[in-house]
Parts: structure tokens; sequence; C-alpha cells
């Protein structure tokens, strides 16, 4: 979860641009658009999607393994634990 007002807005501003790009998808699919262009929509959203999903993964990795000092990181009480977490979640997001 991106806590800092800066990543809060990053984060902000790619859903904004992952909306944009459905509603386009949405007015072109409404349109009888060639499906070869819907293809490189969906493309475009799904990297979208994967590049927001890698942003919040980097905050969430740098939350839990990062420095001591940080005061929103969460206190880690089983890293081997929390490791076989984020594997799980890995794989169901990889699938």
């Amino acid at each position: 979860m991106p806590y800092s007002p800066e990543d809060k807005k990053r984060v902000i501003t790619r859903l904004s641009r992952i909306k944009g790009q459905a509603e386009a998808l949405a007015r072109a699919v409404e349109e009888g658009t060639d499906c070869s262009a819907l293809l490189q929509q969906i493309a475009a959203l799904r990297g979208a999607a994967n590049g927001l999903m890698a942003e919040v993964l980097d905050s969430h990795l740098r939350e839990l393994f990062g420095s001591s000092s940080n005061a929103t990181r969460p206190a880690v009480i089983d890293p081997d634990a929390e490791i076989d977490a984020l594997m799980k979640m890995l794989r169901t997001y990889l699938k």
C-alpha cells in the first residue's frame, strides 16, 4: 500500500490512466473497431495494470523488508511466514 503522498499521487495517476484506457476500449468495442486494434488496446491496458501491480508490490516489499527506521513499516514477526505469504501472492498474480 502506498503510504507517502507522492506514492499515493503516483498510484492515483496510474489508475486514472487505466480508467481512461478501459473507457477507450469500451468505446472501441461499441464502435465495432477492428479486432487487431482492440487487441493492441487490451495489451496496453494489461501492461498498465501490470505496471501498477509492480509499483504496489515494490512499495509492499520496501515496507516489509526496508530499514527498521521506517515508522510506517509493520513489525515482521516471522520473516519466513511473510516470505511464504508473499510467494503465494506472487504465484496468484503471475498466472
